[in-house]
C-alpha cells in the first residue's frame, strides 16, 4: 500500500471559549457583592476604567422617581400577557459582545431606575464626622473578659479564666476539656475547674457550660429552681426529647400538673446563652430585581440600581496616553486596557439585561404567587423559562444563582420560584411542591387537640383537595418543615393544655 500526501478542506463548528466570553459567563453568576468586589479589582488594574457616583441631584430627597422619570425598563403583564414588553434578545453566551470603543466620555449606565442620593451637611459647610456615630457591638469574649477583671485580681486566675473564655464558642459552650486546658497551661485540672466555676457564674446565665444539661442546671440554680425533681428531669433530657411523660413522672416523683410546670420552666431557659454576643452583623438579602403592582393591575419588573455598579471608559484619558506611547509594549498595554474596559462595560450591561429578562419570565410564570401568595405557586423548572425566552438552560441557571427578587410579600431567592411538580388527583392540574408544603403547614396549624392529623390523614385531606401525594412524601415534607410527628404533637398539646 503506497503512501501519499494530499490536502483536504473540512467544514465544522466548534465553541471557542475566549477570555472575554469566560468573563461574561463569570459575571453572570456573581452575586451583587461579588460583582462589586470584581469591579473594584478591575478599577485598580485598568487605568482607563472609572467608577461613576450617582448624581446627588438626580432625585429629590424623600421623593421616589415616577415611572417616566426613571430609567426603568418596566415590564407590564396582565392576564399572563406582556404589555409593551421589549423584544427578547439572543442567548447570553451566543451573542458576541461588541468591542468597538464607546464615545469619548460616554457613560454606560447600568441602572434600571434613576439614581437617588441624600445630601447632608453641617454648619459652615463642614461634613459631619461619621466616625463619631459608629458603634461596635461587644463580643461575647469582651463581655466575659470585663466580668473576669472585676471578679478576681489574681493574675493566675485571670490567665486561666481568659484561656477558658477563649474556648467558649458563639453558642456559649466550652469546647475544650479541663484536661486539655490544664495540659496547655501546665497546671492541675482542679485549678481549671475552680476558675471554670467562677466563669460559669458570669452573665448571661449558663455560659461556659460543657453540655446542654449543665447549661440548664446553671440557669436553674440561679433561679433557685434546681430541686431534686428538676435535677432528675435535667439528667434525662433524652426522655424529654422523646416526650415520654410517663417515665419522667416516675423518675421525678411528680404528678401531671407538676410535670407540666417543670417542662414549662425548662422551655423558658436559654439553650444557647451566648447567641446574643459574638455574632457578626446579619446579612440582609438584598434584591437584585424589584416587582411591584401597577395601578392598572399589571406587574412592573425593574432592576435594583443599588446592586449595579456604574463604570465608564475614559476615552479622553485613553487618547492622551495613546499619543504619548512610544514603545510597542506601551502601545500593546494601552490597547489591551481599552479592549478589556470595553468588554467589561458591555458585559455588565448584558448581565443586567439578562437578569431582567429572566426575572420578567419568572414573574409571568408565577403571577399567581405575586397576586395571591405561596398557595398559588406553580411548578416551574429551568427549561420552561429557558424555552420561553430563547436562552439555554445553563444560562438561566447562572442568572438565578445568588440573585433575589424583592416583592411586597418579602425578598425571595430566584431559585425559590423553581419547584417540583406534584401531580393532581383525577387528572387535575399539577401543584407546586412548595405550595403543598405550605398547605401541610396550614393543616397542622389548624388541627384540634382531639383531632391531630397523622400522615395518612394528611394524605387523605390533600387528595380531597386534588393533590395526589404519597405518604412518604408527606412525611418528607413534614420533616423539612420541622413539624413533629402526630404522636409528638398530641403529647405537646396535652402538655400545653395541662400547663394552661
Amino acid at each position: 500500500m503506497g503512501l501519499m500526501q494530499r490536502l483536504e478542506l473540512r467544514q465544522g463548528q466548534a465553541l471557542v471559549m475566549t477570555p472575554q466570553l469566560l468573563q461574561a459567563i463569570k459575571l453572570l453568576q456573581l452575586s451583587h457583592l461579588d460583582l462589586v468586589s470584581y469591579v473594584e479589582a478591575e478599577l485598580e488594574r485598568n487605568p482607563l476604567l472609572e467608577a461613576v457616583e450617582p448624581p446627588p441631584d438626580s432625585v429629590d430627597a424623600g421623593e421616589a422617581p415616577t415611572d417616566n422619570e426613571s430609567g426603568a425598563e418596566d415590564i407590564r403583564l396582565r392576564d399572563g400577557q406582556f404589555e409593551d414588553a421589549p423584544p427578547l434578545e439572543n442567548d447570553f453566551p451566543d451573542e458576541p459582545l461588541p468591542t468597538s470603543p464607546a464615545g469619548a466620555g460616554e457613560e454606560l449606565s447600568l441602572t434600571a431606575s434613576a439614581w437617588s442620593a441624600s445630601s447632608g451637611g453641617s454648619f459652615d459647610g463642614l461634613e459631619p464626622d461619621l466616625g463619631a456615630t459608629l458603634t461596635v457591638e461587644p463580643t461575647l469574649r469582651d463581655h466575659l473578659s470585663a466580668q473576669l477583671d472585676l471578679a478576681t485580681t489574681n493574675p493566675v486566675d485571670r490567665l486561666v479564666g481568659r484561656h477558658v473564655i477563649d474556648g467558649v464558642n458563639e453558642a456559649g459552650y466550652l469546647t475544650e476539656s479541663l484536661d486539655e486546658i490544664a495540659a496547655s497551661l501546665g497546671i492541675e485540672a482542679a485549678e481549671v475547674a475552680r476558675v471554670l466555676a467562677l466563669v460559669q457564674g458570669f452573665q448571661p446565665a449558663g455560659i461556659a457550660a460543657r453540655d446542654l444539661a449543665e447549661c440548664l442546671a446553671i440557669q436553674l440554680r440561679e433561679r433557685d429552681r434546681f430541686d431534686p425533681a428538676m435535677q432528675a428531669l435535667v439528667g434525662r433530657l433524652d426522655l424529654v426529647a422523646r416526650r415520654d411523660l410517663a417515665a419522667l413522672k416516675r423518675l421525678c416523683g411528680v404528678d401531671d400538673e407538676d410535670m407540666a410546670e417543670m417542662l414549662a420552666e425548662l422551655r423558658r431557659l436559654d439553650p444557647k446563652p451566648g447567641r446574643a454576643f459574638g455574632s457578626g452583623p446579619v446579612q440582609v438579602l438584598v434584591p437584585d430585581v424589584f416587582v411591584r403592582a401597577a395601578p392598572d393591575g399589571s406587574w412592573i419588573v425593574e432592576l435594583n440600581p443599588d446592586t449595579l455598579p456604574r463604570v465608564l471608559v475614559n476615552q479622553a484619558y485613553h487618547a492622551r496616553v495613546a499619543r504619548g506611547a512610544r514603545t510597542d509594549a506601551e502601545k500593546s498595554f494601552i490597547s489591551e486596557c481599552l479592549q478589556s474596559a470595553n468588554w467589561l462595560t458591555r458585559s455588565l450591561e448584558q448581565r443586567s439585561k439578562t437578569i431582567l429578562k429572566v426575572a420578567t419570565e419568572i414573574v409571568r410564570q408565577q403571577d399567581g404567587f405575586f397576586a395571591h401568595g405561596v398557595a398559588h405557586l406553580r411548578p416551574l423548572n429551568l427549561k420552561t423559562v429557558a424555552d420561553a425566552i430563547g436562552m439555554h438552560e445553563s444560562t438561566v441557571s447562572r442568572v438565578t444563582s445568588n440573585k433575589a427578587i424583592g416583592t411586597a410579600r418579602g425578598t425571595f431567592e430566584m431559585k425559590y420560584f423553581f419547584t417540583a411538580a406534584i401531580p393532581g388527583a383525577a387528572g387535575q392540574e399539577a401543584h407546586s411542591s412548595e405550595a403543598v408544603r405550605h398547605r401541610i403547614r396550614q393543616l397542622v396549624e389548624a388541627e384540634r387537640p382531639d383531632d391531630v392529623l397523622s400522615d395518612d390523614a394528611l394524605v387523605r385531606r390533600l387528595k380531597q383537595e386534588g393533590i395526589d401525594i404519597a405518604r412518604r412524601t408527606v412525611a418528607k415534607y413534614r420533616d423539612s418543615l420541622r413539624i413533629p410527628s402526630s404522636v409528638d404533637r398530641r403529647r405537646d398539646k396535652v402538655v400545653a393544655a395541662l400547663a394552661g
